[in-house]
């Protein structure tokens, strides 16, 4: 008769980070910061890499050791923007109503844009569109966020609380463009409203529209 001798799993501590991979992972960080703020502040074209090297205080050739393009630097924008994305959405209550979750991710991404957040880029850059397609942390994201979305359109339409008349992939279009709405900028300049309403005028139009109630 055999015996087996149980033996208690042995906890392998975590790889240690060296301090300069740690180090260079802050830099990451902080050009990736910067990147966003001149990105909605300038916009992709009138930023260059050396107003970026310079808002985070590196040379341009340490720059390049990162990221070795200005459209490098903007897919990588966006990606941080993707990752805050999935994290909002994760933070929404699971048994929300699917017209109220759509209203909360349009208010979030309002209220990033109001607060100098959100990388403004052009539609029609081809060498940024390739940049952007070979990034897989970018279309991983964009695909989890659209999806999510998506569902969330097709279900309101279906419980009537959004016209069921609208393709989906243009009710999901029209609201990915209020990111880059100049409405809010035009609002805020006005000095008429506060920023909390000028997100809800916007969000009126957005999902009730121009017609009278």
């Amino acid at each position: 008769m055999s015996t087996r001798t149980l033996v208690a799993p042995v906890a392998v501590p975590p790889a240690k980070v060296s301090f300069k991979a740690q180090m260079l992972a802050v830099r990451e960080d902080a050009i990736i910061h910067a990147v966003n703020r001149l990105l909605a502040e300038k916009g992709f074209d009138l930023m260059t890499v050396d107003q970026v090297a310079a808002e985070v205080g590196i040379a341009k050739a340490s720059l390049y050791k990162h990221f070795p393009s200005k459209e490098d630097l903007a897919a990588a924008a966006m990606v941080r923007v993707m990752q805050r994305a999935q994290a909002f959405l994760a933070s929404l209550p699971a048994d929300g109503r699917p017209l109220d979750q759509l209203k909360a991710m349009v208010r979030w991404m309002l209220t990033l844009q109001l607060a100098g957040e959100m990388p403004s880029l052009p539609h029609h850059n081809s060498t940024l569109r390739t940049a952007l397609v070979n990034n897989k942390a970018y279309l991983d994201g964009l695909m989890q966020v659209s999806d999510q979305l998506g569902g969330w359109i097709e279900k309101a339409q279906a419980d009537g609380s959004l016209n069921k008349q609208l393709p989906p992939v243009l009710v999901l279009y029209t609201l990915y463009a209020r990111a880059c709405d100049p409405v809010l900028e035009f609002l805020k300049a006005g000095g008429q409203h506060s920023d909390e309403e000028v997100i809800a005028l916007v969000l009126q139009t957005c999902f009730e529209g121009l017609n009278s109630r």
